[in-house]
């Protein structure tokens, strides 16, 4: 097992990462009180949630299973966690488990926010897409037919169990989508890490256990280091954005699950490396070589066919990086390098979402 923490002075917290991590000593030490709601999903729960029940301390322990797919986290799905904390009366030194993935993750982490104004949860991630983003840093939330994760808080977990081996049971598409998280890494902040990507990314599509634990300890590191100097993302934590204002507009666009979150952000990532092109900050090759990287791990670099640029513009109008009217991108100026800007040409966007929705 190898270790990292989020350095957030009292809110810092660890992320284990390795496999077999699902022991009492990993998880003992973080639940204070003697009540815990273990909240899954219908896919993950069948797999895992006696095990991680049959580890907990002699405390009450309640469960919800919630249906599995981004388009049940909504608020109404998120009333049925809120029923069973007050049905089994958890108090304010309870603990929330999130068996899953993203959504889970997301909507326990929001219950946990928001309940009694806030108590303590635990992440156990069950995909390589919530293992790499989306269970470090503290983005709780849930969707609104009108955008994605537009309602929603900052809370920091107690702790986050990355257990590489839960990899095996997720199937193919799910396990690129988490790639596309891990890719981005390297294209905003560690050239070097895009190199040993761009290396064994046969490898690591090949589920390689140690390949899959060195990606996602290096993911994991640079997620802590740049949460740890901007936790509620003022500054260069949009960094990590990186496609994100494309793909949320494909995932609202498409229907919440149509396409996964992790497959939206790859051809949101090509979208913003074609645009930094025309910016003239990547050249001819470093774009090739960002979709090459993209396609190896069996992403789409394209926009969904029939969606029109003005439906991209629509949805892009209402993302959260939009200040005072004025749409913000997350754009290349080098592979390695990312930059927050609203200082690009207009017609040169209109030209990227003219080509990829051609």
């Amino acid at each position: 097992m190898q270790t990292l923490n989020v350095d957030l002075g009292e809110r810092s917290y660890p992320i284990f990462i390795g496999t077999n991590l699902f022991s009492a000593d990993n998880l003992k030490p973080y639940i204070k009180g003697n009540q815990v709601l273990i909240v899954s999903n219908e896919t993950v729960a069948p797999l895992y949630l006696q095990q991680i029940r049959d580890i907990l301390p002699a405390v009450q322990v309640d469960e919800v299973i919630l249906p599995d797919g981004e388009q049940y986290k909504t608020l109404e799905q998120l009333n049925a966690v809120y029923d069973q904390l007050l049905q089994q009366r958890h108090n304010r030194t309870t603990t929330l488990i999130a068996l899953g993935g993203g959504v889970v993750g997301d909507m326990t982490g929001f219950a946990a926010a928001s309940y009694q104004r806030g108590v303590n949860f635990i992440q156990i991630p069950t995909t390589l897409l919530s293992q790499v983003d989306s269970s470090v840093g503290g983005k709780t939330g849930v969707n609104h037919p009108l955008g994605k994760n537009m309602i929603g808080a900052f809370h920091q977990p107690q702790v986050v169990l990355a257990s590489v081996d839960v990899l095996s049971t997720l199937p193919d598409r799910e396990l690129s989508a988490g790639l596309a998280e891990v890719i981005k890494y390297g294209l905003i902040y560690d050239a070097e890490f895009l190199d040993w990507l761009e290396a064994n990314m046969s490898g690591l599509v090949g589920r390689d256990t140690g390949l899959l634990t060195q990606a996602i300890y290096r993911s994991c590191e640079i997620k802590a280091e740049v949460v740890a100097q901007d936790e509620k993302e003022s500054g260069i934590r949009a960094l990590l954005n990186l496609g994100h204002t494309f793909g949320h507009a494909i995932e609202s666009c498409q229907g919440y699950g149509n396409w996964l979150h992790g497959e939206a952000v790859a051809a949101g990532t090509a979208m913003a490396a074609d645009l930094s092109r025309r910016l003239g900050w990547l050249s001819d090759a470093d774009y090739s070589r960002t979709i090459r990287i993209l396609e190896a791990a069996q992403l789409p670099v394209d926009a969904p066919k029939g969606m029109t640029a003005k439906q991209f513009m629509d949805l892009m109008a209402v993302d959260k990086k939009v200040i005072d009217g004025q749409l913000r991108l997350i754009l290349l100026r080098s592979l390695g390098q990312a930059v927050v800007t609203d200082q690009f040409d207009p017609d040169l966007l209109q030209q990227t979402l003219d080509q990829f929705c051609a």
